[in-house]
C-alpha cells in the first residue's frame, strides 16, 4: 500500500484501489458492474470504492476521448514561447490568452529554453500559419516563437502512470 495525498488528507491507496484507477483511466465510462469484474470485486465494494476516489478528488472527472483526425482536426503541433518580460501580471495576460484559444489543448509552463510549450491542434497547415500569424506573434508578450509540426503519434496516454504509485 501506498500513502498518497488526497483533498481531505492522506489515504492509503492498495492495488485494488489502482486497478480500479487504472481501468477508469482506459475507459471512464465503465459502468460499476463491469469495473467489478476487470477488479475483481463485487459492484457494491466496486461502488463504494469508486466512491472514495472520487470523493478523495482522486479522479478529477470524466471524459471522452476523440479522435482529431476523424474530425477534420489534421494538424497537431508542439508550440515553444519565450515571453519578452516576466512577472504576475505580464504572464496572467498570457494565460488568459492561452485559456481564449481553444485550438491551444495543454499549455505547459517550463524549464529549459522555453517558458511555455503549448499543444497546438488545428485542421490544417493554413489554420495553423493564421493562428500563429493572426493570434500568437502579435500578443505583446510574445518574444520568440519555435513550431514543430507532429508527424506521427506514437504514443498520447492522458493522466499519470499508476504503476510507480
Amino acid at each position: 500500500m501506498r500513502r498518497i495525498h488526497a483533498m481531505e488528507g492522506d489515504m492509503e491507496l492498495d492495488r485494488t484501489d489502482r486497478a480500479i484507477l487504472e481501468a477508469l483511466q482506459r475507459d471512464g465510462s465503465l459502468t460499476n458492474a463491469a469495473l467489478a469484474e476487470i477488479v475483481h470485486l463485487s459492484a457494491s465494494q466496486c461502488s463504494r470504492r469508486r466512491a472514495a476516489l472520487e470523493a478523495a478528488g482522486l479522479i478529477a472527472g470524466y471524459a471522452v476521448r476523440l479522435d482529431a483526425g476523424r474530425l477534420g482536426i489534421g494538424l497537431r503541433a508542439v508550440v515553444r514561447v519565450n515571453l519578452r518580460s516576466h512577472g504576475q501580471e505580464r504572464e496572467g495576460g498570457f494565460a488568459r490568452f492561452v485559456d481564449d484559444h481553444p485550438q491551444i489543448r495543454a499549455a505547459f509552463s517550463v524549464s529549459g529554453d522555453a517558458d511555455y510549450v503549448l499543444d497546438v491542434q488545428v485542421p490544417d497547415l493554413e489554420a495553423f500559419a493564421r493562428f500563429v500569424h493572426d493570434h500568437l506573434l502579435p500578443h505583446p508578450q510574445v518574444a520568440h516563437v519555435r513550431s514543430e509540426i507532429v508527424l506521427k503519434t506514437l504514443k498520447d496516454r492522458a493522466g499519470p502512470d499508476l504503476s510507480q504509485l
